[in-house]
């Protein structure tokens, strides 16, 4: 089975990810990270992420994935050797100087997305210096991804999110139009800015990634690792993809996926997104469908509507923040970590003084909407837009 491996930003990303079924995690730190804007981990942090991830015998992974100047090796092997002594599972670089001092603190090594590993020849080279699994470049097309898999080593590829318009992030335009370098994680995504030429709008980004189509061929020419992109997004983006991408693996494995279910992934996926998606490189060149070249619409996404933080047993409430307005009447769905899907009609909310509300309207006020049964914690309740029968 592969694993399916998820981003996280801060803490309660790394344990929604994990509870939602993610194998394991990646995260930045503070420093030598590629996601400058992200909150990040500090070393307590870790080290409180990788006690919590290996009590549920899961993984960790640390990026140390900038590109170094002199500067930035300041500290870097104390704090490779922190990470050791932490006990992480692996780092993920891309630099040679990071390879180097990782292999000499006994770190094991995943080479980054950033080195722009396309063929086999530079797998043999990397392998020669000690890295053990190879996150191959978006651009790697299935047949390129097949020849890999024949030097015996582990294979991480993309399978959700943001897409580069650069080769796997080898961008300069950041840093020339905005003095940001997105090499050392300040790209200010150039690629989807909005260009006047002749009073037409022009733009060259790519659509997000979207492999749900080809998951099961994945699995079946043995790729290791499904990557999900998305170290800044929000935790409902978060467990929503995960969810679906668990459930999806896990009806390949038991060989129940039909055609109907990759449908309504496929929604839920795209519901969850402000871009469209495509599968990118994987069959094909991408073309004109896979990209943006005449601006966009990208609609903020609405549909989250509170968290399950507790529920009382003797009154039998789910205690919920809420993160959008909602009111009584509305029709909605609980998603939760091994659970199936709840439809359930809002018919009374109460706020914490005991009073009957219409309507919740106040981003992370917390009220109470009466229940017959416990939900996990960290269950989220959203707009109830799709009918999985009907769509089925």
């Amino acid at each position: 089975m592969p694993e399916l491996l998820a981003p996280a930003g801060d803490l309660e990303r790394l344990k929604i990810a994990y509870l939602y079924g993610a194998d394991a995690v990646y995260i930045g730190g503070t420093d030598y990270s590629l996601r400058a804007n992200a909150k990040n981990f500090n070393l307590e942090e870790i080290k409180e992420a990788t006690t919590f991830a290996h009590h549920l015998k899961k993984k960790i992974y640390v990026t140390v994935n900038i590109v170094f100047h002199n500067k930035n090796l300041e500290g870097l092997k104390e704090y490779l050797e922190k990470l050791k002594e932490i006990a992480v599972d692996a780092v993920i670089v891309s630099d040679i100087i990071g390879l180097k001092l990782a292999k000499e603190v006994g770190l094991d090594i995943i080479l980054s997305t950033q080195a722009s590993v396309l063929n086999y020849s530079s797998v043999q080279f990397y392998k020669s210096l000690g890295v053990k699994r190879f996150v191959l470049g978006r651009e790697a097309t299935r047949e390129d991804i097949i020849r890999i898999k024949k030097e015996k080593v582990e294979v991480e590829c993309f399978i959700h999110g943001a897409m580069c318009t650069s080769i796997s992030g080898k961008c300069v335009l950041s840093n020339y139009m905005t003095n940001r370098d997105s090499n050392r994680g300040g790209c200010a995504q150039i690629c989807r800015w909005v260009f006047e030429t002749d009073d037409v709008p022009f733009t060259f980004m790519s659509k997000d990634l979207n492999m749900v189509e080809y998951l099961e061929d994945m699995m079946n020419i043995g790729i290791d690792s499904f990557k999900v992109e998305g170290r800044m997004r929000s935790i409902y983006y978060l467990a929503t993809v995960i969810k679906c991408y668990r459930e999806i693996i896990d009806k390949i494995k038991s060989k129940t996926l039909k055609e109907e279910d990759k449908k309504y992934y496929k929604l839920i996926l795209d519901r969850v997104a402000n871009r469209d998606s495509a599968p990118q490189f994987y069959q094909k060149f991408p073309g004109s469908e896979e990209s943006y070249f005449q601006d966009r619409i990208e609609v903020s996404n609405q549909d989250f509507l509170g968290i399950v933080t507790d529920y009382d047993k003797k009154t039998k409430l789910l205690k919920i923040e809420e993160r959008n307005y909602f009111q009584k009447g509305d029709i909605v769905e609980f998603i939760g970590p091994n659970m199936e899907d709840i439809t359930y009609t809002i018919e009374s909310i109460i706020d914490e003084e005991g009073n009957s509300l219409e309507v919740a309207r106040h981003p992370q006020m917390v009220v109470y909407l009466p229940f017959n049964h416990e939900l996990p914690k960290y269950s989220m309740m959203r707009i109830k837009v799709f009918d999985k029968k009907q769509v089925l």
